[in-house]
Formats: structure tokens, sequence, C-alpha cells
């Protein structure tokens, strides 16, 4: 393995790519007795339609996150409990583009290590278990779709987007995962679960070495091809509708706000867009900024108020969301001060305490193994260097900002998603 050092940060990072194609990074943490592993693949909700064995495939919704529960089955017993019964603390999450499983120890490391490496490759599913899980993860998708909070998100998705599947949701409909048969996991495993598609991250206080050789030890010899993608047809730049409306049993509406952004390259351009679109959330609606305090003291927000910045294959968008008593005036009083923004510029002392914020909640997530190893997956699935975040922050500036708020923020790319009171809650 070979290290880097990351003088702005403090940081050294190991890395190595086996012959297999598989790309492992290691920060090792000395002062530190956990130690933390994630192995993630390149495949998430969204990754629907792919081409593999020489064909086209179309695979239901849900699958990806499906195959995530699955995974931990193994021909001897559960993964899970075999890790936790080792000291570790393991889990696994399916995002909209990457599928991740990972562990924290204090002790006997290595030992989990090859755990993880060894159920996340090796698939073992029956058809009497992909049947007794479409019960369990039916009753999950129930109870989501049962919560205004997702329901008002993906009907923002929906309004802002005519393809991309990014406006499915990342578990499926109960209709959908009934499709779903063990032939149908064993095809996306084989496809996406290869270790040219995949990263093994770790922080700790490990030996990089001996990462590299149990990978070696553990995983195929050889790694497939690139699996190409077809995300839909080509988005408009302005959204798919305006607005969407739905009545639940909540007691105030709920809102989610979008603007349909420029979908962002990958490579450093790459993260750079991520942190172009986080400080322009702060500018114009941030808990710091001047309209805020405007739409708290009106009474169009509340303390449940959250926002950021999203990018993913083929599309990208900023969002707010939480609790209004209006939210289309909410949408009118953003759109007012878009505007000013648009003629006036960000006040500059705002901009360099937003800016300066913003690079210290960076540097104290490094804090974090998870985020971490999370993060450098994510970059690495994205071309670009996780540790590399000082030199691209300080690339932007107030008028790189200013120009992505007046052309994605108009009012052609904006959607308004909301959950209104239904019946007696009206």
């Amino acid at each position: 393995m070979t290290g880097k050092g990351y003088r702005q940060v403090g940081e050294t990072l190991y890395h190595s790519q086996l012959e297999n194609g598989l790309h492992i990074y290691v920060d090792v943490k000395p002062e530190f007795s956990k130690s933390y592993a994630f192995f993630a693949t390149n495949y998430g909700g969204m990754d629907m339609r792919y081409y593999y064995g020489g064909d086209w495939q179309d695979t239901p919704a849900g699958v990806a996150h499906f195959l995530e529960h699955k995974m931990f089955d193994t021909k001897d017993g559960n993964a899970l409990q075999e890790l936790a019964a080792n000291g570790a603390s393991p889990n696994a999450f399916t995002s909209i583009d990457i599928t991740g499983y990972y562990f924290e120890s204090t002790e006997k490391f290595e030992e989990n290590l090859r755990t993880l490496l060894s159920f996340v490759s090796v698939p073992w599913f029956t058809q009497e278990s992909v049947d007794k899980e479409q019960g369990i993860i039916g009753q999950e998708i129930r109870m989501v779709e049962d919560d205004p909070g997702n329901q008002v998100f993906y009907g923002m998705l929906e309004a802002l987007y005519a393809h991309n599947p990014i406006r499915v949701s990342i578990a499926g409909t109960v209709e959908s995962i009934a499709e779903i048969t063990a032939d149908t996991l064993y095809t996306c495993h084989a496809a996406f679960y290869d270790p040219a598609n995949m990263v093994l991250c770790v922080a700790g206080n490990v030996d990089p070495e001996r990462v590299e050789q149990i990978a070696r030890e553990v995983l195929p010899e050889r790694g497939g091809e690139d699996i190409p993608r077809d995300y839909g047809g080509e988005e408009a730049e302005e959204v798919f509708r305006a607005e969407t409306v739905q009545e639940m049993a909540v007691s105030t509406p709920i809102f989610q706000l979008g603007w349909k952004a420029d979908p962002s390259p990958k490579g450093e351009e790459h993260m750079r867009r991520q942190f172009l679109g986080e400080l322009c959330c702060e500018a114009v609606f941030g808990t710091s900024s001047p309209l805020y305090a405007q739409l708290y003291s009106r009474g169009l927000v509340n303390q449940n108020f959250s926002y950021g910045f999203e990018a993913y294959p083929g599309c990208a968008f900023l969002t707010v969301g939480g609790e209004s008593r209006d939210p289309w005036a909410l949408r009118d009083a953003i759109a007012e001060e878009v505007e000013r923004i648009s003629r006036e510029g960000i006040d500059q002392g705002l901009w360099d305490r937003l800016k300066k914020a913003a690079y210290g909640n960076r540097v104290r997530s490094l804090n974090s193994f998870e985020n971490i190893c999370v993060g450098l997956a994510q970059s690495h699935f994205a071309g670009e260097e996780f540790f590399r975040f000082p030199e691209v922050f300080a690339s932007i500036d107030k008028a790189d900002a200013e120009a992505c708020i007046a052309r994605w923020m108009a009012p052609a790319r904006t959607a308004l998603s909301v959950v209104e009171p239904k019946g007696e809650n009206a």
C-alpha cells in the first residue's frame, strides 16, 4: 500500500488497488482503541435498469434494499449475530446510490473483517427465505407510506423529475418487491457485488498491510467489468411539475421545497458542486440568514426545519423542508430573497461567516470514523479525493454562489410538495 499525506487536515491515507479491481483505503489512527470497517458497493435504489450478461436487465423497485436485508443470511446462520458475538457492532444501509456494510470494534478486528468480507461477497438465498423477507419488508414499506415526512419528500422528487429513478422509493412498493425472487437477487449480486464495483474503507488502530492481505485472502481473485446503468430519458432544465399536494393525518401542513440544480460531473468538480450547493442553502434560507429570522417571526417555519443539497447520477437538487402554516407564502418569500440576491448579491460579512462555519463543520466531521469511511467511499465512487476538501473549498468564492443561486433557484426550476391535514385535522 502507498501512503499519501494531507497536511491541511493532518491525515495520512493508505491506498491500494487489488488485481480484482477492489480499491482499499486505510486511515490509520494509532491513538484510538476502536476500529471501523466499511465495505460498500456502487449500487443503490436508483440502479433498477442495467446492462449485464449481454442484455439490459430491468429489476423491480426495491431490489437493492431487499438484497441488503438478505445478505446477512449465511449457510451456517446469520452474520449479524456472528459479528455481535465477536464483540463488533455491525449494521448496513442502502441509499439512493450505494449500499454499505460496516462494523465497529475494539478487539478481534481482523476476525471481524474476514467475516464482513466473506458474507458480503458470498450470497446465500433460498426462495423460502425470500418469501419470508417479502412479508417483513412489506410491513416496513407500509410504515414508510404512512409517514408524512417520507411522502412529502418523494412528492417533491416526483415533481422535480420526470424520468430519473431517484423519484422512486428506495424500499420499493409492496407490489414491486412481490416480484423479487432468489434468482433476481443472485443476478444483482453477481453484477454489482463485484470487487471492481466496490470499495473497502477502514479507519482505526490497524495495519494497512494486514487489511490488504485479508482482502486478498477472502475475496475473489478476479473482478468483472463496469456495469452500464440507465437512469431514464433526458431531463429538462425546468421541473416536471410545479407542485404536488396530498392529504394525511397531520396537525400542521408539512412541506418540501426543491430546486433542480445542474447534474454534477465526476471528479473534483463533484465535490466543488456539493460545497457550492450547501453554501447556497445557507446564504438563502439557512438558520443564520436574514430571511430565516423573517420566516420564523411570520410563523412560516418553526424548529422542524431542515435543508441541504444532494447530488446523484444524472440529478442534483437543493431542498428545504419542515412545518409551515402557509407553504405557498413560504415559497414566495424564498423566491423574493433569491431575486434580491440575484440583484444585489450576498452580503460579504454573511458570506465570510457562512463559509468559515461550513468549513469548520467539515473538519469536525473527521472526528467520526463513520463519517471518514463513508465519505471515503462516496468520494471514491464520485472520482474525487476525500481529504482534498480544504483546497476545493478555498476555490469557491461569493460570485460562484451568487451565480448558482440565480441559475438553480429560478421559478421554473422550483417544485413544492405539501402534505395538508386531512378530515377533522384540517
